[in-house]
């Protein structure tokens, strides 16, 4: 087969993107650049590597087969820079993705014991939703993740060889509101209370919807303001915007005028953190980082606040 390093890096990137537009956005290339590049590896491959649907791509079998190999090579070859500009193979990068509430606390913490403890190793960080965390640790483009997921927590995916997914802790689900609001000096609210009350929520989407509202409420909420930043949200909150969801492993990072309470009348919402390691063996930087994270996250569970 004859493939370029140019068509392997497209390849990852598309994998990871889930579109075209998004991955020549990232690489900085045009739409037909992309889509060329894709057509080229296809044609060496002699097999159609991914599946077009109306959200945008998926790997077929042959796809996903492919990537495992270029994330190899690619590695490799980024191993072999670092060694001929004289990097240490223990003091090399580390590429840390985690879901949005995480990074105010665990992430935070964590990296200020990294610089402490091992100031030689880079750690680069990215924030984003499970379903692409996972992506990203398929196509090679992060080392390890911090997910969330609710009950029954299956498999990230589906894929073979397997994400490794390690338990870290489990946190229950609880509301923030304004402490001088509605529900001043409450421990706990009903379900009935939280029917009428505007939310601040993430924007929707097929794959995380309405992060931010409590799930299973009994008709339609009230989405009054929409916010990605979880900490835009709690200050939203203290203003006396609307109400949020938040596990009380945020509460070293609640600002002042905000409570988190439990919610009665339904199920109790539980969420379990996760680190996913990328199927591939880890270096010893990713260990090191990982090490750091589950000490982090030992800490929170013990005492949350």
């Amino acid at each position: 087969m004859d493939m370029t390093l140019v068509g392997l890096r497209v390849l990852r990137e598309v994998a990871e993107r889930g579109t075209i537009t998004a991955a020549a956005e990232t690489l900085g290339y045009t739409q037909s650049a992309v889509s060329r590049q894709v057509a080229a590896l296809e044609q060496a491959a002699g097999a159609r590597l991914f599946d077009r649907h109306p959200g945008g791509v998926r790997l077929t079998t042959e796809g996903r087969a492919l990537l495992r190999h270029a994330v190899v090579a690619l590695d490799a070859l980024d191993a072999a820079d670092r060694e001929l500009r004289g990097g240490d193979a223990e003091d090399g990068p580390v590429r840390l993705g985690f879901f949005p509430t995480a990074g105010a606390v665990i992430v935070a913490r964590a990296l200020a014991t990294m610089r402490r403890e091992h100031p030689r190793i880079r750690v680069s960080t990215r924030e984003g939703t499970t379903p692409s965390l996972v992506r990203a640790l398929r196509a090679g483009t992060l080392d390890i993740a911090l997910v969330s997921s609710r009950p029954p927590h299956r498999s990230p995916d589906t894929d073979a060889p397997p994400l490794r997914a390690e338990p870290l802790f489990e946190t229950r689900l609880t509301v923030a509101v304004a402490a001088g609001g509605r529900f001043a000096g409450r421990d706990s609210v009903t379900a009935e209370e939280l029917a009428g009350e505007p939310w601040i929520a993430s924007p929707a989407a097929a794959e995380e919807p309405l992060l931010g509202v409590w799930p299973g409420l009994p008709g339609r909420p009230r989405v009054r303001h929409t916010v990605r930043d979880w900490l835009t949200k709690l200050h939203l909150v203290a203003a006396g915007a609307g109400i949020t969801t938040a596990p009380p492993a945020l509460l070293p990072a609640v600002p002042p005028g905000v409570r988190l309470v439990a919610v009665e009348g339904v199920a109790e919402e539980w969420r379990r953190v996760s680190l996913v390691h990328a199927p591939n063996p880890a270096t010893a930087s990713a260990n090191a980082v990982a090490h750091v994270l589950r000490q982090e996250a030992a800490e929170l569970a013990d005492d949350p606040g």
